[in-house]
């Protein structure tokens, strides 16, 4: 062989498959459970009328932030107003009957104690007295019934929230149990539902008697857009019973909403951390293999590589915690595992 011309390839060279290996590490992890979440009002309620008419006004504007108390719809109150005028006069002329039986009742009990007028005539004065006191007060109850008619004609707001698109306009003929009107929900804070393993109740009835800590990250949302929700929440109860078809328990957490950006029906994605409370061993996600549902790494022994069935646990970052069948140490192919096979020759790549 002349000077200059290269030594032909080793077998070993030729064959080698070049990989980035990585050392399984044991690290203290935090990490994020993850569960599909709907955003609900805390309190949200149909706006219906209570008495039958017409639409007279309208007082608002769709979408509106409302306060409690504010003037939502009128209704014609013509009617109303007759009838409470006719239960007045009802009730005054039943007020003099009632004075008229009085006098006469008293005027017969005088008699009676002289033995000046018949017992039959004593009885049907007291009798007439006591039905004039039963249409006095069944008079009175018409009032205020009549009065009720009234009142509900005019609808207010029964709490502070965001109101929607209304459902009826000015002149639309309205009826008690048949019409919606409206609905009203409250939108700061707002509650985020989702359900958990029933597993899972105890962790989280212990961050339910958290206290409740402004700056606390253990419970935190990502909107649909993708965006991580800038404040954070906590438990606000968990549903009194466990539901049996599917083993899970809702939870509600609270957000406050000061931007309104939170909107009732709206999904996200929950998250809640976990801390361990013992070093986890950590290899990059991309180095675990899956075959046929089992988990795998390939492991560098120093210049092949064997198979190693492993069991994993949580995602953490770009990093999974490996549970069994690695140990702290063991240095692992982290790229270049797609052509490998246990007992496959490896060239390391230096990063």
């Amino acid at each position: 062989m002349s000077c200059g011309t290269s030594a032909a390839p080793t077998k070993q060279q030729s064959i080698a498959i070049p990989v980035t290996v990585v050392q399984a590490k044991l690290e203290q992890t935090n990490y994020y459970d993850e569960y599909p979440g709907t955003i609900t009002a805390l309190n949200q309620v149909d706006i219906t009328p209570q008495v039958s008419g017409y639409i007279t006004g309208i007082y608002f504007k769709d979408g509106q932030h409302i306060t409690k108390g504010q003037l939502l719809y009128t209704m014609d109150q013509q009617q109303y107003e007759a009838n409470v005028l006719q239960a007045d006069a009802n009730y005054k002329a039943a007020e003099a009957n009632l004075q008229m039986a009085q006098q006469d009742a008293d005027r017969y009990l005088y008699l009676q104690k002289n033995d000046a007028i018949a017992k039959q005539l004593v009885d049907h004065s007291l009798a007439g007295l006591q039905t004039a006191k039963m249409q006095l007060a069944a008079a009175k109850a018409a009032i205020q019934n009549v009065r009720t008619g009234l009142k509900y004609s005019t609808i207010y707001a029964p709490f502070s929230g965001t109101i929607g698109i209304s459902m009826v306009k000015p002149g639309t003929s309205v009826s008690p149990g048949v019409t919606l009107l409206n609905t009203i929900s409250s939108d700061d804070p707002v509650a985020i539902d989702f359900n958990v393993d029933e597993k899972q109740i105890t962790r989280f009835e212990k961050l339910q008697q958290q206290p409740i800590i402004k700056s606390d990250s253990t419970f935190m949302i990502v909107l649909p857009s993708g965006e991580l929700y800038p404040f954070s929440g906590h438990v606000s109860l968990l549903d009194r019973a466990v539901n049996p078809q599917t083993g899970t328990i809702k939870t509600r957490l609270v957000f406050k909403n000061e931007s309104n950006a939170l909107k009732t029906g709206m999904s996200c994605v929950v998250r809640v951390q976990r801390s361990s409370t013992q070093p986890q061993l950590l290899i990059p996600y991309k180095a675990v293999t899956e075959q046929l549902g089992e988990y795998f790494a390939f492991v560098i022994n120093t210049d092949t590589v064997r198979q190693q069935k492993i069991t994993t646990g949580r995602v953490v970052g770009d990093n999974i915690i490996v549970n069994t069948g690695l140990h702290a140490g063991d240095v692992v192919v982290a790229e270049g595992t797609g052509n490998l096979k246990s007992g496959s020759i490896i060239s390391v790549n230096s990063k």
